[in-house]
């Protein structure tokens, strides 16, 4: 079972949304982390089992933060509210994602489905 999850999401409504969806399903610990300052801070002092990339940040997104988790071997997945297919770099185009507005079954799936480079 998953217990620590992150979610980087820039609207903190979505987040606390999907905050309250993951707890629904068992997950013990939900951080949320609205920029990627935020988040890179949090995975220097936690340790997650899975962590929700929202895609786009504003004028950012979440692709190199998604370089740091392969890195560090942490599982993860994709969560955008836009048609970014063509957008994805070709080394993530494989990564598991879902769209906005979720729901239970669409992350559970996704916490299910996230990619860890130690697999």
């Amino acid at each position: 079972m998953t217990k620590r999850v992150l979610v980087l999401e820039d609207n903190l409504l979505i987040a606390m949304e999907a905050e309250e969806i993951l707890k629904s399903l068992g997950v013990e610990h939900v951080e949320i982390a609205t920029d990627l300052t935020q988040a890179a801070a949090l995975i220097e002092q936690q340790t997650f089992d899975f962590v929700f990339l929202d895609v786009k940040l504003g004028s950012q997104t979440s692709f190199d933060f998604a370089g740091v988790l392969i890195a560090r071997g942490v599982a993860f997945g994709f969560v955008s509210g836009y048609g970014e297919d063509a957008s994805f770099p070709a080394a993530l185009r494989d990564i598991p994602r879902i769209g906005k507005p979720f729901s239970d079954r669409s992350l559970g799936s996704l916490l299910g489905l996230g990619v860890n480079s130690r697999s």
